[in-house]
């Protein structure tokens, strides 16, 4: 029995923080699941989320806004490209349109036999809509930005990760997590993610020896991480402990992020996975059930760092 289950969130460094949250929360009608800071380090930055109105796992997405830091990466290989979220089958023209009505180019692709999205984030970072008969996820509705349930997004799809060596990312994929492998040919080579109600999610393997090395640090403009729900600590440290014991040795030790626990592993590939599992408490620790994302938050540890955060942090209107 595999320990993962489905994807827990993905998390990408952006820019501004206004047009970041108006991006999700307005364009693609996400709700706002947690505001708070940077967990790592002393700069002060937003750590924000955006999901389904109870922030369900596999609808999350985080994202670092790093313009006042003016922090930034590069875009290139050994590094994960794109951010790939569910939507019903024949919702595309829909999408296509709103985008593109909203300054946003956007335009119908297909790949690996699905039909999909093809936009970017106001920072560049590339993302897709792709339609998906496998998801019976309940649409993210958000009536407020005229999206109903014909055409919400539904969760994580998935990500897509650019390498040069294709066969050590096969290897670390099929044996280190482990993840089916559905395709291979011209396109790349795609990866199912284990998901115990059946969800089709994958990962996407595109080889690309051309582009310079992408950033791995957090820097703007660049996704960070793809985190795969383990479910529990018991599946998160078995996990662990099989994929040091193959030798990849380049894996963290567990870390409390207050709402989950998670351990990082750098693929062979240079995508930064994450094995997370959902506390108890989970989004509710710090807001009420029915309340969260409305409020910033912080976590016990910079208790006395508040005020110091606060006025270091980007000033925008999460309204």
């Amino acid at each position: 029995m595999t320990p993962i289950s489905g994807y827990h969130h993905l998390t990408l460094s952006t820019d501004g923080a206004q047009e970041d949250f108006d991006f999700y929360t307005k364009t693609l009608g996400l709700h706002s699941v947690k505001r708070t800071v940077l967990f790592d380090g002393v700069i002060p930055v937003y750590h924000l989320y955006y999901g389904s109105p109870n922030g369900d796992a596999s609808t999350i997405i985080t994202t670092f806004p790093f313009r006042k830091p003016g922090v930034y990466g590069r875009r290139g290989t050994n590094q994960s490209r794109t951010i790939m979220q569910s939507i019903p089958k024949g919702a595309a023209d829909f999408w296509v349109d709103r985008l593109n009505e909203r300054g946003l180019s956007a335009a119908k692709s297909t790949r690996f036999g699905a039909t999909r999205v093809v936009f970017a984030h106001p920072c560049g970072i590339p993302h897709e809509l792709v339609e998906s008969d496998g998801d019976t996820r309940e649409p993210i509705v958000n009536e407020a930005q005229g999206i109903s349930r014909a055409h919400g997004i539904q969760g994580i799809y998935g990500a897509s990760v650019a390498v040069m060596d294709r066969t050590a990312m096969d290897d670390f994929l099929t044996v280190a997590l482990p993840l089916e492998k559905e395709a291979d040919s011209d396109e790349g080579l795609v990866f199912r993610v284990p998901d115990a109600n059946g969800v089709v999610q994958r990962v996407e393997v595109i080889v690309d020896r051309d582009s310079n090395q992408g950033t791995w640090t957090l820097a703007g403009g660049t996704i960070h991480h793809l985190a795969l729900n383990t479910g529990d600590e018991e599946n998160q440290m078995k996990l662990r402990a099989h994929i040091e014991g193959l030798g990849f040795t380049d894996i963290s030790e567990q870390k409390d992020r207050n709402y989950f626990k998670s351990c990082y592993v750098r693929s062979p590939g240079g995508a930064l996975f994450e094995l997370a599992w959902t506390t108890p408490q989970g989004w509710a620790r710090d807001e009420a059930p029915g309340e969260i994302g409305k409020t910033l938050v912080f976590p016990p540890w910079f208790k006395d760092r508040e005020d110091e955060l606060r006025a270091g942090l980007e000033e925008a209107d999460f309204a």
